[in-house]
C-alpha cells in the first residue's frame, strides 16, 4: 500500500495532521515512511526514511484492556538499532483506546523527525484483530 499525504508549501516544520487507515495484512513486516519536498518545476527530492514495527501496538490491542484510567501506560518501547526511534515510545490507554505516540528519526537524511500517532479501527467486513495479529 501506498498513501501521499497533501502537500504542504513554505514551510520547514510542516503539520499534516491527516488519518491514514493502512490493511494489516504482514504485522511482522515494518510500516516504511519515505519523507519528500515538492518541487514545482522538477522532480521531488527524497528527504529521508523511517520505518518503525506495529507488533507492540498489536500486542497491547489483544490484551483487550478495558476501564483502565485514561493516560495508563501499557508499554513502552526504547529507541535501539532496531528501530527509527529518536525517543521512547509509550503505548497508553486514552480516552477508551490504544494509542501510541512515535517520534522517528529520518535515515538517509543529515537530520529530520516525523511524529506519528497510532491507532486501531475496525473495518466493517475486514478481517478483525484476532485473525491478523495471530502468530
Amino acid at each position: 500500500q501506498k498513501f501521499k499525504t497533501r502537500v504542504i508549501r513554505k514551510c520547514v516544520n510542516p503539520e499534516w495532521n491527516e488519518d491514514l487507515t493502512l490493511s494489516v495484512v504482514d504485522p511482522t513486516i515494518p510500516v516504511k515512511l519515505t519523507v519528500y519536498d515538492h518541487d514545482t518545476f522538477s522532480k521531488d527530492d527524497k528527504m529521508g526514511e523511517a520505518e518503525f514495527s506495529i507488533i507492540p501496538f498489536l500486542e497491547a490491542l489483544k490484551m483487550r484492556l478495558n476501564g483502565l484510567p485514561s493516560g495508563t501506560a501499557i508499554s513502552r518501547i526504547q529507541p535501539g538499532r532496531q528501530n527509527c526511534l529518536s525517543e521512547e515510545s509509550c503505548i497508553v490507554w486514552s480516552e477508551g483506546q490504544v494509542v501510541q505516540d512515535l517520534c522517528l528519526r529520518l535515515r538517509n537524511v543529515e537530520r529530520g523527525e516525523v511524529e506519528i500517532r497510532l491507532q486501531w479501527t475496525d473495518i466493517p467486513g475486514a478481517r478483525g484483530l484476532s485473525t491478523t495479529a495471530s502468530s
